[in-house]
């Protein structure tokens, strides 16, 4: 009777165990699905929820056979840069780890304010993908402005400088790291540079476009240069 007794229950803790699993298969594959617009509106635009079309404000209806971009673990893939763990303080002297950055696509790029030479142009580089972006995507993106000078890049330095150029908006955040930090960030960009003297650096002119993982999809060299691959590898990742 007892053996029984034993059997029975853990068959009821089977049972239990089972249905939790289900409950957690089926909330991650409500996570998966695709919504759009029955008119198509805005293209081949799709949503992660249930909402009505900005534009025609019909319901949106499932697209089937598409899955969401969503993630539904919390796991980093290896060519993340989400794995590096230094700390950076934004311009609004907010400490942070890159992995906060996590679901936004990324445009960044590595300057530092007393620069004369490259760096506005770098600057100017970044406006200019910028307005090549449609304002409904801007919410999926956010541009990165990383300093190669932290001593002289503080944060009240870099507020001053995203005011100066217009960079203020909510989409636009610029980062103070650790000298050991910043430099493994550049050795991860493939982005060299070297101080040249106390106030001048000579560095690499790079942009890179990172997806909502932190993964490298797309890197922009030179100054001035064609950008449409640049801008076009952004609609992708925010369509």
């Amino acid at each position: 009777m007892k053996n029984l007794k034993a059997i029975i229950s853990m068959l009821m803790l089977l049972t239990v165990i089972t249905s939790c699993n289900s409950d957690k298969s089926k909330a991650s594959h409500e996570q998966l699905v695709v919504y759009q617009c029955p008119m198509k509106c805005e293209g081949g635009k799709t949503y992660d929820e249930n909402v009505n079309c900005p534009i025609c404000k019909m319901d949106l209806q499932v697209v089937e056979g598409e899955v969401s971009k969503k993630e539904t673990t919390n796991e980093i893939s290896d060519e993340s840069i989400f794995n590096l763990t230094s700390k950076w303080h934004t311009e609004e002297d907010e400490e942070i780890q890159l992995k906060d950055l996590k679901g936004k696509n990324l445009v960044m790029v590595m300057i530092y304010t007393s620069c004369k030479a490259a760096c506005p142009r770098l600057v100017a580089d970044m406006r200019n993908i910028e307005a090549q972006i449609p304002k409904e995507n801007l919410g999926d993106l956010q541009f990165v402005l990383v300093s190669i000078d932290p001593t002289v890049d503080t944060p009240k330095r870099l507020k001053d400088f995203a005011k100066e150029n217009a960079m203020n908006d909510e989409h636009w955040t610029f980062l103070q790291g650790t000298e050991s930090g910043v430099r493994e960030f550049a050795n991860v960009l493939s982005v060299k540079y070297k101080e040249i003297s106390p106030i001048d650096f000579s560095h690499s002119n790079i942009i890179s476009v990172f997806n909502k993982e932190g993964e490298l999809i797309h890197q922009q060299e030179g100054l001035g240069v064609d950008n449409k691959e640049t801008v076009e590898s952004i609609l992708q990742l925010t369509q």
